[in-house]
């Protein structure tokens, strides 16, 4: 993967940031993307000499950003050759409580905005290329109250797969990574509730949290020859929970009231 060039969208901080030094450790140079300048280039400065790295402060949903974005990597490196679509919105309610902004804000951050990035991004990735999808497992299976969110992690689910198909022969694949819930920034705020933790902790097997670097090692090995074969598929980085009935044994030995 030496000298090979990525795109990473939602690169500041999180799942993004780790993303970013994961390819940066298999040689890849990096373009970044997010909304706050700021952010990226405290990223920019941590990062230092340890990988070629720059950034392109925009908004995704925005008319010309894929356009904005894919130029930069192409004016920076000459190339491109990986784009990971990890940019989204985590807002999230029941059906009946999602009204128009909200679905319209999800499906335009989540879903429109990587579709038109991938569009735009074909024009350069050739042979040997990757397109990445950050999902989740409320993708794969129902979950209550996952609603708009649930929604478009499906659908990138779809475009992975279609993808797949039609750039597969070419030499180009699709691959999506569906983690469960990480600690980040944005989740911060619900970890420690008994909901939260009954609902996702106490059915995953392996017992401890994920990890930004969990969905960073395996974003870098779908991205390299290592899984040369690896297309359309949908893998789960979550501990064992989106595939087995595991409950944790002091969940299921609880007395009830």
């Amino acid at each position: 993967m030496q000298g090979k060039v990525a795109i990473v969208t939602g690169a500041a901080g999180g799942i993004g940031e780790a993303v970013v030094r994961c390819l940066g450790a298999k040689g890849v140079k990096v373009i970044g993307t997010g909304r706050t300048a700021s952010k990226l280039e405290v990223l920019k400065t941590a990062l230092g000499d340890k990988m070629e790295f720059d950034y392109v402060a925009c908004d995704v949903t925005s008319d010309d950003a894929p356009e904005k974005i894919v130029n930069a990597a192409i004016e920076k490196f000459g190339r491109l050759d990986i784009l990971v679509n990890n940019a989204g919105s985590f807002n999230f309610g029941p059906v009946h409580e999602t009204d128009d902004a909200m679905l319209d804000e999800v499906l335009t951050i989540s879903l429109r905005a990587p579709f038109r990035l991938c569009r735009e991004a074909l024009k350069h990735i050739g042979k040997g290329g990757s397109f990445i999808f950050i999902g989740s497992t409320w993708g794969i299976y129902g979950t209550p109250g996952g609603g708009a969110y649930s929604v478009v992690k499906s659908g990138q689910i779809g475009l992975t797969q279609t993808m797949a198909a039609e750039y597969g022969a070419t030499g180009i694949r699709s691959n999506y990574v569906a983690p469960s819930v990480v600690r980040t920034e944005m989740t911060d705020a619900f970890w420690d509730l008994d909901f939260f933790k009954r609902t996702n902790h106490e059915l995953t097997p392996i017992d401890r949290e994920a990890t930004t670097d969990d969905v960073g090692y395996m974003v870098a090995f779908l991205c390299s020859d290592e899984a040369g074969f690896v297309n359309g598929q949908t893998i789960g980085v979550d501990g064992g929970i989106s595939t087995t009935r595991y409950l944790s044994p002091e969940a299921a030995f609880a007395e009830r009231k």
